[in-house]
């Protein structure tokens, strides 16, 4: 059993738009705690082994200026890598998928001897993302594909209770369990598309497009 409610609430998800490069470029933001040591949290994301025990597997060169690949997802190129120092740590890489680029930086700040903020961004340029897309979907195409993520880590670190193996994740989906999830994550980004400035109506059209999407409901297209 997984404590949806506790991981749902425990993240924190923001979409801003700002210029990046002088392009119109749309920020995604997650947050979350976990009880566990800086050193550990930036050993559970950027160790290979351990990226595959709460993501996927992962190949490639995991060092500054080395390619990496996900098994069946994307690659990239692997732009800033900070290790822990003095509280905090920091890693950038390109998000490489389907022909196109997107940017991913991941920040940890030290909460304590034993928790750590982990802060996930994702950036895309506002004429990457297909209009029809970010019309259907909005930002909880890619928000609630992260917030799978962070919910593996959260499980890999302790931060709620269950077990998830990457491998078992799509079957989870399908359980009342994972709808749950999926439901209350689509709708947080349905929230956070709103408190953007997109129409409320919109934004819940979103949600329960990206609610379909990722319990298989409907089609991939």
């Amino acid at each position: 059993m997984v404590d949806v409610p506790k991981q749902i609430d425990g993240v924190v998800r923001e979409l801003r738009t700002e210029q990046m490069d002088g392009e119109p470029s749309r920020i995604q933001t997650l947050t979350q705690e976990y009880p566990a040591g800086i050193e550990d949290v930036w050993d559970a994301a950027t160790s290979a082994e351990r990226i595959a025990r709460w993501f996927l597997p992962v190949s490639g060169d995991l060092s500054l200026g080395g390619r990496y690949q996900f098994e069946g997802n994307a690659g990239g190129e692997i732009l800033a890598c900070a290790p822990p120092s003095d509280g905090t740590a920091e890693y950038r890489v390109t998000w490489e998928f389907g022909g196109g680029v997107t940017w991913l930086t991941v920040r940890l700040t030290e909460q304590g001897p034993d928790r750590t903020r982990f802060e996930l961004e994702h950036i895309a340029r506002v004429a990457d993302v297909p209009a029809e897309m970010w019309d259907t979907f909005g930002p909880g195409a890619t928000g609630v594909g992260w917030d799978g993520g962070l919910l593996g880590l959260a499980l890999h670190l302790g931060a709620s209770e269950g077990a998830i193996s990457p491998a078992e994740a799509a079957a989870w989906a399908l359980t009342d369990e994972g709808r749950s999830f999926y439901r209350s994550a689509a709708d947080r980004w349905g929230e956070a598309h709103a408190a953007a400035g997109a129409d409320p109506g919109t934004a819940a059209r979103g949600a329960d497009a990206t609610y379909g999407f990722y319990t298989g409901q409907t089609p991939p297209g």
